[in-house]
């Protein structure tokens, strides 16, 4: 059994209104179908990540075991930045976590794998976790070019952080986010093993053996099981999914491993 405990994420992405947001939140709390012989946040962590906007009022309606982050941040503190939030004032307002590097952000706001590494580096020195999302684009698993791209995005990232302890990483083949296509258990398995094993050739066994990996990429109440089941792969990003009742089912996957 590994050490490493599962981990689900919900990116809400640009999503809900304040209505929206408070039914989905009742959900959550309510926590139909959370069975379990013991506590669910004793298997698994839970953290969804809200609009910006909506921060304040998730923060404060929803269950204390589950955590709240938000989808972004600023390459470097507070100031002259119109329309970025940094670091210090997510984490003084009490937030946790944050998603970097999302695929959204690399081909929507041409955000380069230097520049996620800087904002994960700054991220993690104000004391903020971070889910560091990685992952292909369709022509370029199709080159057989998977593992290079994983890779080149990994490498800054080593190249500037010493301590992996509060990073989870998120592989995110883009090919299959929001697509309806889910990579294979086999598929997916494959480039979490290669993801650790760069971690354990790269960085250290260590944190290869602590550092949690999880899949993202169309996940689903459906297909949550047996994805749980592979070996390296440590919980999921759920995207679409995280809106809906069926999130707690992705949730209650976590008892598969």
């Amino acid at each position: 059994m590994s050490s490493r405990k599962f981990f689900v994420g919900g990116n809400w992405k640009c999503n809900g209104s304040v209505s929206k947001v408070k039914e989905l939140v009742d959900v959550l709390n309510k926590g139909e179908g959370l069975t379990t012989s013991v506590d669910i946040t004793d298997v698994v962590e839970v953290v969804v990540a809200p609009v910006a906007l909506h921060i304040p009022y998730v923060q404060e309606k929803l269950r204390k075991d589950f955590k709240v982050a938000a989808q972004n941040a600023w390459v470097k503190g507070s100031g002259a930045y119109t329309g970025e939030i940094s670091a210090d004032i997510l984490k003084d307002f009490g937030l946790e976590w944050v998603i970097l590097g999302h695929s959204e952000r690399r081909s929507l706001m041409h955000e380069t794998s230097e520049f996620v590494a800087e904002k994960t580096q700054y991220c993690l020195e104000k004391g903020l976790s971070v889910i560091l999302c990685i992952g292909e684009k369709l022509e370029e698993r199709e080159a057989n070019k998977t593992f290079d791209v994983v890779a080149s995005q990994l490498t800054p990232v080593a190249d500037k952080i010493k301590d992996w302890s509060k990073v989870v990483v998120a592989y995110e083949p883009v090919w299959a986010i929001g697509t309806g296509k889910v990579a294979s258990p086999e598929q997916a398995q494959e480039v979490h093993d290669n993801v650790r094993g760069w971690l354990s050739d790269k960085v250290s066994p260590e944190v290869a053996s602590s550092t949690r990996i999880i899949y993202g990429g169309s996940v689903s109440a459906s297909n949550s099981d047996e994805l749980a089941t592979c070996k390296d792969i440590d919980g999921f990003l759920v995207g679409g999914a995280s809106l809906k009742p069926d999130f707690l089912k992705i949730i209650q996957s976590a008892q598969k491993k």
